[in-house]
């Protein structure tokens, strides 16, 4: 092989390197696209799926009340966090003894927040979760003299049918400093920890007809106290 071929050959094996290289070293690592947020997640909230709705309950109408002299906590878990109320006994124990009743059976495990108001209320403890479920029993006790519905509030919700003060399963926390409803919702107590996870709730983002665009579901409601 002549000197001048020898060269031509050196020549191309190094342009062939300086192009071609090793492959796996000249390969750029895929950049993995990572997951938009959902409403919910943005504001703090695990993303989960909506509980499928349940047929509308037929309970036995509880004869249960609290102790006046009693401290019951409800404890709520949510997708978003826990927050515990305290069931006003001495104001509302007829109220509170049917939402005992309820919890102890069980009742709002699974469920969802299905209306929210962002600056009014979250509402929740409807089997169907559209509005229009319940226990399939009404209770009736007149809310006490001068109740307003101020921040954290608890209070339970009822049709525009029923008398003041009726009830079934449904309940709502005030998240406005003054909702400045009529007194005609049954009291159940105040939120006493966890404001700030209420708070979570109320500002996820929702749908025209005022339910959660991504579901904030109820784990589980335990109450505790004699």
């Amino acid at each position: 092989m002549s000197r001048l071929a020898l060269l031509a050959l050196l020549l191309a094996c190094v342009l062939g390197v300086a192009a071609c290289g090793d492959d796996k070293s000249s390969e750029t690592p895929a950049t993995a696209t990572p997951e938009a947020e959902s409403p919910a997640q943005a504001t703090g909230c695990e993303k989960v799926e909506a509980p499928a709705p349940k047929k509308q309950a037929k309970l036995a109408k509880p004869k249960e009340r609290l102790k006046a002299s009693g401290t019951y906590v409800a404890t709520v878990v949510t997708s978003c966090g826990e927050f515990k109320i305290a069931l006003d006994a001495k104001r509302a124990p007829r109220t509170g003894g049917s939402f005992k009743y309820l919890a102890d059976k069980g009742f709002y495990d699974g469920l969802s927040f299905h209306r929210i108001v962002a600056g009014f209320v979250i509402e929740g403890g409807d089997p169907k979760g559209d509005g229009t479920g319940g226990p399939g029993y009404t209770v009736v006790e007149k809310p006490p003299g001068g109740l307003q519905y101020t921040k954290g509030v608890v209070a339970m919700a009822k049709g525009g049918n029923e008398p003041p003060g009726a009830s079934g399963s449904q309940w709502f926390v005030v998240t406005a400093e003054d909702a400045q409803l009529p007194p005609d919702y049954a009291l159940l107590g105040k939120v006493t920890e966890g404001q700030d996870v209420v708070d979570r709730i109320g500002v996820v983002p929702t749908t025209a007809d005022e339910q959660p665009v991504d579901p904030v579901v109820i784990r589980s409601v335990k109450v505790s106290g004699t």
